[in-house]
C-alpha cells in the first residue's frame, strides 16, 4: 500500500517497539511500516521465537539497507521480565514512540467447565496481563515527552463473545476495557491510544488455537476468504500516520462474508 510523503515524513526516525513480530501480524506490521518509512524508522521486534525474528530481520534489511532494528527474543508472558526487558533496550532505541501490543494467543475451544487451567493461564497472561505490564512500563517514556501512541491488538471476540470462547473473549473484552481507561487517563496528553479489532484473519493464529491440528485451523476458514496479515497491517499503519491530533480510537475490520463473530457466509462445497 502506498502512503505518500506525509506518512513517511510522519514516520521518519520514529522509534516502534512491537510485540508478537516474528510472524502474522506482528511480522506483517513491522513490513508495513517499514515500507510507509522508507525504511527510515527503528524498529524494536519482540517474539518468543529467535529463529524467527532473524528472519524478518534479515527481510527488513535486505529491502531496507539503512533501516535500525533491534531483536529481542522475549514472552510477554513472563510478567516479572518485563521491567527488565525494556530496561535493557540499547540507548538508541530506547526513546519508543509507538508501542504496538500485538502479541495474544487463543487456546482451544472447549465449553467453560472443560477448560484446561494451563490454557486460561496462558491467555490472560498474553492477552492480558503482559499486554498492561508493557503499557506500564513503556507509558513514563511516552509521558516524558508528551507525545506517542499506543496501539492494542482487541479482537472481534472482546466486542462479540460466542460458543468456545470462554476464555479469549474475556481476555479480549478486558483488552477493550484497559484501551477506554488508558484513553481516558491520558486526555489531557498528546500521547494516543488507538484499538484494532480484527475479525477473521488467517495466519498462524488458528493454528496455534487447535494446537498444531492443521486440519482443524484450516476448517475454520474453508469456504470463506479470511483476511490476511497485511490486511491489520494497513489498518495500523493508517492509524499511526494520521496527524498527530487524530485518533482512530477503534477499528473493526472484517472480511466481506462476515458481520460479527457468529454471522460468516461460507460458500457451500
Amino acid at each position: 500500500m502506498s502512503y505518500g510523503a506525509k506518512a513517511a515524513e510522519r514516520l521518519a526516525n520514529k522509534t516502534i517497539l512491537i510485540t508478537g513480530a516474528s510472524s502474522g501480524i506482528g511480522e506483517a506490521t513491522a513490513k508495513e511500516l517499514a515500507a510507509a518509512a522508507n525504511g527510515q524508522i527503528k524498529l524494536i521486534l519482540t517474539a518468543r521465537r529467535a529463529d524467527k525474528l532473524a528472519q524478518v530481520t534479515q527481510d527488513l534489511k535486505s529491502a531496507y539497507p539503512n533501516i535500525k532494528i533491534h531483536t529481542q527474543q522475549h514472552d510477554v508472558s513472563k510478567t516479572e521480565t518485563i521491567v527488565p526487558f525494556v530496561e535493557s533496550i540499547p540507548e538508541e532505541f530506547k526513546d519508543i514512540d509507538f508501542l504496538i501490543n500485538n502479541a495474544g494467543k487463543a487456546l482451544g475451544r472447549e465449553p467453560v467447565g472443560e477448560i484446561l487451567t494451563e490454557d486460561i493461564l496462558g491467555m490472560f497472561e498474553t492477552n492480558v496481563l503482559g499486554l498492561i505490564a508493557l503499557t506500564q512500563a513503556v507509558l513514563p517514556i511516552l509521558k516524558k515527552k508528551n507525545s506517542g501512541s499506543i496501539v492494542n491488538i482487541g479482537s472481534i471476540a472482546g466486542r462479540d463473545p460466542y460458543p468456545g470462547g470462554g476464555i479469549y473473549c474475556p481476555s479480549k473484552a478486558a483488552v477493550k476495557s484497559f484501551s477506554h481507561v488508558l484513553r481516558k487517563e491520558l486526555i489531557s496528553t498528546k500521547i494516543r491510544v488507538l484499538e484494532v479489532d480484527p475479525g477473521a484473519v488467517e495466519t498462524e493464529f488458528s493454528l496455534v488455537r487447535f494446537k498444531q491440528d492443521k486440519d482443524a485451523a484450516k476448517a475454520v476458514y474453508k469456504g470463506a476468504e479470511p483476511l490476511v496479515a497485511e490486511d491489520i497491517a494497513e489498518v495500523i499503519v493508517f492509524g499511526l500516520t494520521r496527524r498527530e491530533n487524530t485518533v482512530i480510537a477503534e477499528t473493526l475490520v472484517f472480511p466481506t462474508n462476515q458481520a460479527s463473530a457468529t454471522h460468516v457466509y461460507k460458500a457451500p462445497e
